[in-house]
């Protein structure tokens, strides 16, 4: 092995075969994998984030995976001091570290670090959620236009945890997010003697990516999924403002619960927020022109990504 071989990230969309893909590797590389997913770090959200199963984390080491409560939060920032510490101790076991996600933020952060951004503010993202719960989501993401026309262009209506932290940052600094990230240059951590080498599952057919979603979503709501937010909210200390049930699927079940909505409802809204969830992942890809494409939809998707990934460990 070289000194310091590419470290692979195996990136894309929801319900692209990421996990299938790595495991394929794992067969015949010793691995171990990071998980780049915002969601998979949470405990006791296993139907809703497609966690992997518990004999597929006990084939091949895994890591970020069941790190925090669902009460707590995980950065951007975490992931990347918490990547870089990894993949030197995967090294020194004489092991690769191979990266597989969709959260592309951690991928930003890893690769290109992070712009120094205005703290969050707990009693400006109340008043925030104040105002979201008489006016509406859509009536915020008004507001941010008319403050930061080029953050509200890339985001929806009702996107409330982007648009609240873009208004969170106006109304701290007086400057908008879009000028904050124009000004700042991404602080790099030139001692890291990491490669890291983008392998992006992307498809070919959109269609049939939207099928997979679909198809996969009604498997997790038979496989007890609504049973497993209920669980959640039998707890008692969440609430569907926390990051951890906004993840794609557990807010549309949530809302099921609350009665605001039917079943068929609820299935169609949690199928839709996840295809908008992967037309957000296809358009990062899409901006890393260094990234090497592999069509997810291709029949033979699993042996494209092996051997993409292993021509470029080999390189």
């Amino acid at each position: 092995m070289n000194a310091n071989p590419p470290i692979v990230c195996l990136l894309g969309p929801t319900a692209s075969g990421k996990t299938a893909a790595a495991l394929a590797l794992a067969q015949d590389t010793p691995l171990e994998i990071i998980s780049v997913d915002s969601a998979l770090v949470y405990r006791e959200m296993d139907i809703g984030t497609a966690k992997p199963s518990a004999e597929e984390l006990a084939a091949v080491p895994h890591h970020l995976i069941d790190i925090i409560d669902p009460r707590d939060t995980y950065c951007a920032a975490q992931f990347r001091e918490d990547t870089l510490r990894l993949v030197d101790g995967i090294a020194a076991r004489g092991r690769r570290a191979l990266l597989v996600g969709g959260t592309m933020l951690y991928y930003k952060a890893l690769t290109q670090g992070l712009s120094p951004l205005p703290a969050a503010d707990a009693d400006v993202r109340a008043a925030l959620d104040e105002d979201a719960a008489r006016d509406g989501w859509p009536a915020l993401h008004a507001r941010l236009a008319s403050v930061d026309p080029a953050t509200a262009a890339r985001l929806a209506p009702n996107d409330s945890q982007r648009i609240q932290r873009a208004l969170e940052i106006f109304l701290l600094s007086g400057k908008p997010m879009s000028q904050w990230l124009a000004e700042q240059a991404p602080a790099r951590d030139t001692a890291s003697p990491h490669t890291f080498v983008p392998v992006a599952l992307e498809p070919g057919e959109r269609s049939i990516l939207h099928a997979r979603i679909a198809e996969r979503f009604r498997l997790m709501l038979a496989a007890g999924f609504i049973e497993e937010v209920e669980r959640l909210r039998a707890r008692g200390d969440l609430d569907p403002g926390l990051p951890s049930m906004r993840c794609v699927g557990y807010r549309q079940v949530w809302e099921y619960l609350d009665g605001k909505t039917d079943y068929d409802t609820m299935r169609d809204k949690g199928i839709f927020a996840t295809r908008q969830l992967c037309k957000r992942q296809l358009t990062w890809l899409r901006s890393m022109p260094e990234r090497h494409i592999v069509d997810c939809t291709a029949p033979d998707a699993t042996q494209r990504a092996l051997a993409t990934v292993r021509n470029l460990w080999q390189a």
